[in-house]
């Protein structure tokens, strides 16, 4: 994150409608999430959605990659996103129960326009921080995203996903959470 996504896209400025309506929509979508309205969450995501999350290396100044390639923490489409969010509701679930107390910050946002004028890329910021029970200690993932957000009909739903967390070794005890 942090680059422009390509020479064929322009960035929006901040008074443009389309960012407005993008922050508008990752502002709406933390509370969803914050609030574990998963239902109504997984209604903001196109039918191909590609939620993915890629495991961060530690490499070389100058090795090419901070990735490990053909390994993510996530790399999910519409239906095994709509079963993790089955199996909350379920007694199996025990990662979230007691359920964790949620709170998603978006900043940076930054929106950008290709040739599609019905799709728009989007890069935030985000940190999560999160508290499960009354013992454990709070945790937080302090991560980039890449979006792409595709109109439907008056709204904008989200096509893609790409988190690059800032830590190698994660400091929670799982990923039940959705960032």
């Amino acid at each position: 994150m942090g680059r422009p996504p390509g020479d064929d896209v322009k960035p929006l400025p901040f008074n443009d409608p389309r960012h407005l309506q993008a922050h508008q929509f990752l502002v709406d979508e933390a509370y969803l999430l914050d609030a574990q309205h998963y239902e109504a969450w997984l209604d903001t995501l196109t039918d191909d959605i590609r939620y993915l999350m890629p495991v961060r290396v530690t490499t070389a100044l100058g090795a090419g990659f901070d990735t490990a390639p053909g390994m993510a923490h996530f790399d999910e489409n519409k239906y095994s996103l709509q079963r993790r969010v089955a199996r909350f509701a379920t007694e199996h679930a025990w990662t979230e129960d007691p359920p964790s107390r949620l709170r998603h910050f978006i900043t940076n946002v930054r929106s950008f326009a290709g040739a599609d004028p019905d799709e728009l890329q989007v890069q935030s910021a985000e940190l999560l921080f999160r508290s499960r029970g009354d013992v454990n200690e709070a945790a937080l993932v302090s991560c980039g995203r890449d979006d792409v957000l595709r109109r439907d009909g008056d709204r904008w739903k989200l096509a893609r996903r790409t988190i690059t967390v800032d830590e190698s070794v994660l400091r929670m005890q799982n990923l039940a959470v959705f960032l």
